[in-house]
């Protein structure tokens, strides 16, 4: 039996820096050369995979903003698209504005990536959009009114903000639209104190996009081996055959474990697939 490896970046691929060690990307350089059947999912976009994923040949599609993007990471372009409702993304926005908050607004207008603000209201949001300029980010835009974006394929509503207020919010727009979003809330391990969150489409999570991954590829009889660190990896360990968190996971996501690795200051996941790969394969 094959096998497919898919990894979570921040705090489980990459490092503290959000880097990639060379460590890693010699080793996975290697093993991609060889055959080794890897890619990623993370809530991060293609644009930002680009620049921190150089010179690795994944030849199989990434996943992105939690699945809301299966996408070519070469050319950045998107094999599926799950946008959020319309309607949806209307109602919410209000719910947002309610709480005294102000989202960042992430689109596919039919061409390009687009990440829409307008008001940035606290260190948090600060701090994330100086991040993204600071790395020359094609896709941020500043607009005059963030409901024009709507006009586009939205796949992602970001809020930033402190805990205790994302989390009534999170509440408030789960008893509105249970059924229709899927909402993560997690701590920016980079800005500490300041929380973000995202609020993307039902069909917008990793586990489903493994699953497109795996059917389309015609890969439904490889073993499925999964690496991650927050609770936003749950769904996909549950549907791996083998489902392994860093050492600095968070403690719910460790319930669903099978293995527990070093930590990803460590270069633990891409030493597991080195082993774990030459052990099936006889790679040395």
């Amino acid at each position: 039996m094959n096998t497919v490896y898919v990894s979570d970046l921040d705090g489980t691929l990459l490092g503290d820096n959000a880097i990639l060690s060379s460590f890693s990307k010699k080793i996975l350089c290697e093993l991609l050369h060889h055959g080794l059947q890897f890619t990623v999912a993370s809530a991060r976009s293609v644009v930002s995979m680009q620049v921190m994923l150089k010179g690795l040949n994944i030849r199989l599609p990434i996943i992105e903003f939690n699945g809301a993007f299966i996408s070519d990471l070469d050319s950045g372009r998107h094999e599926i698209i799950n946008s959020i409702c319309p309607s949806v993304v209307e109602s919410i926005y209000k719910l947002i504005l309610e709480f005294g908050c102000v989202p960042f607004v992430s689109s596919f207008n039919g061409t390009e990536d687009c990440a829409y603000y307008k008001d940035i209201i606290n260190d948090g949001m600060h701090w994330h959009l100086n991040d993204r300029l600071t790395s020359k980010d094609r896709r941020w835009r500043a607009i005059e009114d963030l409901t024009y974006s709507f006009r586009e394929q939205v796949v992602c509503l970001t809020v930033i903000g402190h805990a205790h207020q994302l989390l009534e919010l999170q509440g408030a727009i789960i008893d509105r639209h249970e059924t229709s979003v899927e909402t993560h809330l997690m701590e920016n391990q980079y800005s500490p104190g300041w929380y973000w969150l995202t609020i993307h489409d039902y069909k917008a999570t990793k586990d489903q996009a493994i699953r497109t991954l795996i059917e389309t590829y015609g890969l439904q009889e490889n073993e499925i081996v999964v690496f991650g660190d927050q609770i936003n990896d749950i769904k996909m360990f549950k549907i791996a055959n083998h489902a392994i968190a860093v050492a600095n996971a968070d403690a719910e996501l460790k319930r669903y474990a099978t293995l527990e690795i070093g930590s990803n200051i460590e270069d633990s996941v891409v030493k597991y697939i080195h082993q774990d790969w030459s052990d099936r394969y006889a790679f040395k």
